[in-house]
């Protein structure tokens, strides 16, 4: 009865997906038919972009494109990973970007199979790009997700059958997306500095 809980927010912004869309095709060859998949994140061991790329390599899809953003020390461990499993061709380590809601605005799925996360804003604004998401369970983030798209660990790969539903099925992978954009209103940082400062008034008042 000591402890409140506060969420993470984000500023708002507003999604540009045409002048995203052109730019990022023309560097990367992308088409309107692609699948697009994200990871974000540094440090790949921990936040799990060896499980990313296995789930990829189980969709039963030709036209993704799943782009990993981030810093790592080893990245060849992971391109050799995805030359292993196939998927070479598909996955693109793009190294640190300054443009990352680029890559938000033209996703349609982001992944965060991380091992450990106190709360990864990441999610939020993937949510806020109209992404599905999904994390694992060790992710704090994953308590403003529905249980379907929160993995029970890194190397829960049932969300795969999930994953391929929505690729079958665009109307459901679009009612999602605008789900995720209004959901990730409610984690303003508008609204987390009232429920900070409201924390603090109580007390010393």
């Amino acid at each position: 009865n000591k402890i409140k809980v506060i969420y993470s927010g984000i500023g708002s912004k507003e999604i540009n997906f045409h002048s995203s869309f052109e730019k990022l095709s023309e560097e990367y060859s992308i088409t309107a038919d692609n699948a697009v998949f994200l990871f974000v994140g540094s440090g790949f061991k921990r936040k799990g972009v060896l499980e990313f790329l296995q789930i990829i390599a189980k969709l039963d899809k030709e036209n993704i494109k799943a782009f990993v953003i981030g810093r790592e020390k080893n990245p060849k461990y992971y391109l050799d990973v995805a030359k292993n499993l196939g998927i070479g061709s598909k996955v693109i380590f793009t190294g640190p970007r300054e443009d990352v809601s680029d890559f938000y605005n033209i996703s349609d799925i982001f992944i965060l199979p991380t091992h450990y996360e106190p709360f990864s804003n990441v999610v939020i604004e993937a949510l806020q790009s109209e992404n599905v998401v999904f994390t694992t369970k060790q992710n704090g983030a994953s308590e403003i997700l529905e249980d379907k798209f929160i993995m029970k660990n890194p190397n829960d790969f049932s969300i795969v059958a999930t994953i391929e539903e929505f690729l079958e099925n665009k109307m459901l992978l679009k009612q999602v997306k605008n789900e995720n954009r209004l959901l990730s209103k409610k984690f303003s940082i508008e609204k987390n500095l009232d429920e900070t400062l409201k924390a603090i008034n109580e007390v010393i008042n």
